[in-house]
């Protein structure tokens, strides 16, 4: 729900676009406390692959960086447990939640079934622009996206929106349009 002012802003980053075949780079998120930041985690995940020119031309992240990362077992349940039972946020959310739920259950047999906000969603429903993409939004808002497509980062830029598009459907709309 819009009014919803306790919840854990997330964002991953991937070898590629299928939970079932990519891997997860990049592991990120934001506590949030009466919208406010209250704890972040981020952690680089060794993919045990080959990351592309592209995926690191798109993010920043080399081959390098992860060569002594750990691996997704050791990262992925400090995120959920970071997580908790928080309700997920994030630009695009099922994304990101598409490859946690994959990778959660391959490693260890386990669901994830927390709760979800998607400020993709939200920005459909209150701003009409061109695309609803993450920098987009952001730049309507006047958001700095310098070093976007990191997870941190994008967690960041998220949280913006979110409270951007909070304030504006709270002056604008009635909330339950985001049940």
């Amino acid at each position: 729900m819009i009014t919803d002012r306790n919840y854990t802003v997330i964002d991953i980053e991937t070898t590629g676009l299928s939970p079932l075949e990519d891997e997860i780079i990049e592991l990120s998120a934001l506590k949030v406390r009466d919208n406010k930041v209250v704890k972040e985690f981020s952690s680089l995940i060794n993919p045990n692959k080959e990351i592309s020119n592209f995926i690191s031309s798109l993010t920043g992240i080399t081959q390098a960086m992860v060569q002594n990362a750990p691996g997704i077992k050791t990262v992925l349940p400090l995120f959920i447990d970071f997580i908790g039972d928080d309700t997920v946020m994030g630009h695009n959310v099922s994304f990101d939640l598409g490859f946690i739920r994959t990778k959660y259950k391959r490693c260890f047999g386990l669901d994830f079934h927390n709760q979800q906000m998607d400020t993709m969603k939200i920005a459909k429903k209150a701003i009409k622009l061109r695309n609803y993409k993450l920098t987009t939004i952001a730049q309507y808002y006047h958001i700095d996206t310098s070093n976007n497509h990191r997870g941190l980062k994008d967690c960041y830029i998220t949280f913006e929106v979110y409270k951007l598009l909070t304030d504006r459907i709270t002056a604008n709309v009635n909330p339950r349009i985001l049940l």
